[in-house]
């Protein structure tokens, strides 16, 4: 009986948002009955939010710098806070946020490797212990591979405003317990916590 009712409010969700083909699009229906499975498919999806584990999100600094910029012609005043390092396996991942704090800041292009490379790609963690660089993972070994990390097309940081971005690296070894964060347009941020 439990199986049949789940069934059929998950039929009744997905009509509603126009996943099962015929069914009704968001914001081109009309009429009571529209509404109605609009109604069940927003109320099981808030459900199914307040029942899922949280994502855990970091945000207590445990790095920070201020720079002046200028990358295409903008230039401002920004600071990175490094919110987390944290290895998983054989990968780490590094999270940050980006706050103009005067002028204009474009991370638009200018955390890419290129200047039409839209991405925080040229962002880098150095191991001073081991003298390696590790440079943003890529999705693939060609050269149309992309990097795993955040996408900045389109962002031109006015005062006060702040993006937050991420990139996955290879993890360096057990024993690392710091390293340093190397960023275009910021510098280094050294001794960064690795958890």
């Amino acid at each position: 009986m439990r199986k049949t009712i789940a069934l059929a409010v998950t039929a009744v969700a997905l009509t509603g948002c126009g996943v099962i083909p015929g069914g009704q699009r968001s914001g081109s229906g009309s009429g009571e009955g529209g509404q109605a499975q609009q109604t069940t498919a927003r109320t099981e999806t808030t459900t199914a939010a307040t029942t899922a584990p949280a994502a855990p999100q970091q945000t207590q600094v445990i790095a920070s710098r201020e720079a002046s910029t200028t990358s295409g012609g903008q230039s401002g005043k920004a600071r990175v806070d490094i919110t987390g390092l944290k290895r998983q396996g054989r990968t780490a991942t590094l999270t940050w946020t980006v706050t103009a704090l005067d002028g204009k800041v474009n991370l638009h292009n200018g955390m890419g490797t290129a200047t039409l490379d839209m991405t925080v790609s040229a962002v880098s963690l150095i191991d001073p212990v081991n003298a390696k660089r590790y440079r943003v993972a890529r999705n693939g070994t060609s050269a149309d591979s992309e990097c795993v990390c955040s996408k900045t097309q389109g962002q031109f940081l006015e005062n006060g405003a702040t993006s937050s971005l991420y990139a996955v690296f290879a993890a360096p070894p057990a024993d690392v317990t710091k390293i340093n964060v190397e960023m275009p347009m910021i510098g280094v941020l050294t001794d960064v916590p690795i958890s």
